[in-house]
This record gives C-alpha cells, structure tokens and sequence, in this order.
C-alpha cells in the first residue's frame, strides 16, 4: 500500500466526500476515486459502501485508516527529522480561537522559536463540535468547551486539557450591580443580555443560568467579538458574560456569579502519535497555560 494512497483515505475519513478530498489535495475527484479503489484492491476487501448517492468508510475502511494514521505519523517523523538536519527547523500549523490566542500565543510562539519550531498560527473560531474536523488542515487545534460539555472522545483525536477560564458577568460601570464583586445568578433574570452565537461556551453558560432561574434570557444582540461585546456594556446596551482573562474594557465592571458553575476549558486537539515538533508545541501551550486557570 503506497503512503500516498493512504494520505487519501485519511483526508477522505476527515472529509467525508470525494470531492472535499479532491479540492484539498489539489486533484480532480476522479482522480480521487481511482487512487482509492486501487487502495480497496490492494487491500483485498471493500473500504468503502454506498450511502444515499454519496459513500462511507466500511468497518474495515475506519480501520485501516487507524493503521494509516500510524504509518503517515512514521513517515511524517521521518520527514521531520531530515529537515531539522537540512535547515534546523521543523513547521507546525497551528489553530487557535481569537481570545484563546490573546492569551497564550506570545508565550507559545517564544518557546517556539528557542526550541526552533516554526509555527504558522492561524484563528479558527467554531463550535466545540466543528473543531476536531479541523485537525485534516493542522496540526493542533485549541478550541473551548463549556466545563459541564463532555470531552470530545474518538480514536484519531488527542485532546489535552490546557486550563479552566472561569465565566464573569460584566455590565456597565454605571450599573446599579457596578459597586459590587459578586452576584448572585437569580438577580440577573430580567437584564438585556448580548451574547455570542450559540453552540459556544459562553452562550452554554448563559442557558444554564436561564435553567436556574426559570426565565429566558432576554437576547437583544449577538456577537462572536468580545471587543464588541464590552463596548455595547460599556455603552449601557444590557449586560453580557465574558471569559474572566477576556475583560479588559474600562467602561465596564467585572462581576463574579453564585448560584451556576460558569467557565470554560481550553483544550488542544492534535492527532496521537503526531510529529516530535506537535507534541513539543502541545507541550509549550501546556506551560503558557500553568497558572492561569
């Protein structure tokens, strides 16, 4: 079985469809096809079964895609190890949600460069669940999940815990809640909320408070910009839940809820058995994030 065809057959389990693969790795989708029926005759058994008008892996497809995923991390550790011979440093692709990155890149990209790794970062901000399927286009993947959202748990995604952000409301600092530290979560029922889309860690918060206290949050804006979220608070347009290392607005006042269990956790997903140069960056995301959660 050639490498090249396995590539293949991983970019079309991360993928799903021929043609996905095909714009991926630059090839027409009956090319595609004809490399992987090749790869289905190499291995003396169907790889691949009808699904609707598409196809799917079979059992023994996903299979062999876990022993693909061994054979391409070899070949890529070898790849890896000649290049640090020819020029001394090994690439990374690195995703990283936008105040996630805020946070830990500068540390990451400074441990980087001393242990000679070139890291090409990049933001990526989806859904918990949008986020391992990100994994066919790089190497690591730092995503968030509400802490009460169970870990993603398959076999071709590694995921390591970086740190735990707590989850704080702020409002404006002429709030009449602006003079204290603390609130509790049942006198936050009848406020304007601006919040982000939904499916992310902070509007997974949001809904558990509305569970607590039996109202639905009154939504009037949603944005995925924290900068634009502050501003709108600062500005008196109702009142919002931030990551607690994400406040730095000085129009608005930061306040610590009681009564819901509010944060959220960083994670790292990267293939097992990657590169030398992904664990170490795994490694260096780890230590950025000691002490913060």
């Amino acid at each position: 079985m050639e490498v090249r065809r396995l590539r293949l057959l991983r970019e079309f389990a991360d993928r799903e469809s021929i043609g996905a693969v095909a714009d991926a790795m630059h090839m027409t989708p009956s090319a595609v096809s004809q490399q992987l029926k090749v790869l289905a005759d190499e291995a003396g058994v169907a790889l691949f079964e009808p699904d609707g008008r598409r196809i799917r892996l079979t059992e023994a497809g996903r299979a062999l895609v876990l022993r693909a995923d061994d054979v391409i991390a070899a070949v890529d550790r070898a790849h890896e190890e000649m290049s640090s011979y020819r020029s001394g440093k090994a690439r990374v692709r690195l995703a990283m949600f936008p105040s996630g990155s805020t946070l830990l890149l500068p540390s990451v990209l400074d441990m980087a460069t001393e242990s000679g790794i070139d890291v090409h970062a990049v933001h990526l901000d989806v859904g918990y669940h949008d986020a391992a399927p990100a994994l066919a286009d790089f190497d690591v993947v730092v995503t968030h999940r509400d802490e009460r959202t169970p870990a993603v748990n398959v076999p071709r995604v590694r995921v390591t815990e970086l740190m735990r952000e707590p989850v704080d409301v702020i409002v404006a600092g002429d709030n009449e809640l602006a003079g204290r530290d603390e609130v509790a979560v049942t006198e936050l029922a009848e406020h304007d909320w601006i919040s982000v889309e939904g499916g992310f860690p902070v509007d997974d918060v949001l809904q558990s408070i509305s569970a607590v206290t039996g109202v639905a949050p009154r939504v009037t804006q949603r944005m995925l910009d924290f900068t634009t979220i502050e501003a709108l608070v600062a500005g008196g347009h109702g009142i919002a839940l931030m990551p607690r290392f994400a406040v730095r607005h000085p129009g608005v006042k930061r306040l610590v809820i009681k009564g819901v269990r509010a944060a959220r956790v960083y994670e790292a997903l990267s293939r097992p058995r990657s590169r030398s140069a992904v664990q170490r960056v795994v490694e260096h995301l780890q230590t950025a994030s000691d002490g913060r959660g």
